[in-house]
């Protein structure tokens, strides 16, 4: 049987390319190719407030933020992103991707796809249960009201104490991630994640100097694990097929 080079697909809830993603990411994926979409692609380079104010989260959602692709950052729901979210992963099929990786740490019920699609949240949280046990874990999120739900989601997946402090990956400077982590720290946490796939490896760096502790990162996590769903897809899937 003659296999295919395995393509990831990276579906994001904001707009594509992920510039601030891909330097991160690329030296993860050697011997993959990488296609990348956005939810929010189909409103061009230059989104309109009414656009936006569409996607707002409603009064009963915990908000998602993501990036545009001139920089600037988005507050988004999750029921108004859904049918964007489908529309980028069909995309991303018909792009060649043997899997697709939604890059958002939120959970999005009722996505259909026709090859795999793998949650970030799932694969991170999953991940960080493995790594850390029945010990504390203190989670860095990107906004204050995110905070009481990504304690709960979190906390029922971990056997741990769980306690979250915010700095945003998109608007917050280097001092604001280290208060974060540095609060953490201070709670009794024995390692960090950090929780949305807009946290970059210097970030990483600078939350780890702060608390002393190790620091996990969301999108280093999710893209590990979901190359080596695409590179096991890729395999057996029949060129052409």
């Amino acid at each position: 049987m003659t296999t295919r080079r395995p393509v990831l697909g990276l579906v994001t809830i904001g707009q594509a390319p992920r510039d601030d993603l891909t330097p991160d990411v690329v030296p993860l994926l050697a011997g993959i190719d990488l296609v990348q979409h956005g939810a929010l692609d189909p409103l061009g380079d230059r989104p309109t407030p009414d656009d936006l104010a569409a996607l707002a989260p409603e009064p009963d959602e915990a908000p998602l933020t993501s990036r545009l692709r001139g920089g600037g950052a988005v507050v988004l729901g999750h029921r108004a992103l859904l049918p964007l979210l489908a529309d980028a992963v069909d995309r991303s099929e018909q792009d060649g991707a043997t899997a697709t990786l939604l890059l958002c740490t939120g959970h999005f019920a009722g996505l259909r796809a026709s090859r795999p699609l793998l949650e970030a949240e799932s694969l991170v949280q999953q991940g960080v249960r493995a790594l850390a046990g029945d010990r504390p874990v203190g989670v860095v999120c990107p906004l204050p009201d995110q905070a009481d739900d990504v304690r709960a989601r979190w906390q029922h997946v971990l056997p741990g104490a769980v306690s979250t402090s915010v700095a945003s990956p998109y608007t917050d400077g280097a001092d604001v991630l280290a208060h974060a982590a540095t609060q953490l720290a201070s709670a009794g946490a024995h390692l960090l994640v950090l929780d949305c796939v807009g946290y970059t490896e210097r970030m990483r760096a600078v939350a780890a100097e702060a608390a002393g502790r190790p620091v996990l990162l969301a999108r280093a996590l999710a893209v590990r694990l979901a190359a080596e769903f695409a590179v096991a897809g890729a395999g057996v899937r029949r060129v052409g097929v």
